[in-house]
């Protein structure tokens, strides 16, 4: 699995749309510094996609977010391919026993499948769309969260590089 969080909130996101000839739509924008964080664990091979929303992006959060892919995956022994980030190696992160953790090389997003599931959701469902509150975000990402989980082939689709799924996974 590929593990990563990102970070949504009421700052707006104006992107290019479709709209009929000669008419130009209007987008509105707001700028208010309120987010929430969604972390995810995808496995490329088969679209399985974990994730769990939390205020902060720490130690303690990412402790928790394990322990969710763990009791989610319980009978599974996995990999899981992560950035850098600081709260993944601290010394206090609570690593669940069916877990191994596996860095990426520094200053490659580009690696990580994770990255795509967050460019689908910005695109499909915070595109163009202003927030009245952060619980109104909450709502959305929680939307987004779960279709996109309800949706194996779709995040199989999106995260399956090739290089990844020319991987040999072991069945025991």
């Amino acid at each position: 699995m590929f593990e990563d969080e990102a970070r949504f909130g009421r700052i707006s996101d104006p992107r290019r749309c479709w709209a009929p000839p000669g008419v130009r739509p209007e987008v509105h924008t707001q700028l208010i510094r309120e987010y929430e964080y969604a972390f995810a664990a995808v496995s490329p091979q088969d679209g399985i996609l974990d994730t769990l929303v939390l205020p902060p992006v720490n130690t303690e959060a990412m402790s928790v977010f394990l322990a969710e892919v763990s009791r989610r995956q319980a009978e599974e022994f996995i990999v899981m391919v992560l950035d850098g980030a600081g709260w993944h190696k601290a010394r206090r992160l609570l690593v669940p026993d069916n877990r191994r953790l596996l860095s990426l090389p520094p200053w490659s997003p580009q690696l990580n499948p994770v990255e795509h599931v967050w460019d689908e959701m910005r695109e499909k469902w915070f595109a163009n769309r202003v927030f009245n509150s952060i619980d109104a975000v909450e709502e959305q990402l929680l939307t987004a969260l779960k279709t996109l989980e309800e949706d194996a082939t779709r995040v199989a689709s999106l995260t399956g590089f090739a290089w990844i799924k020319s991987v040999p996974l072991n069945a025991h």
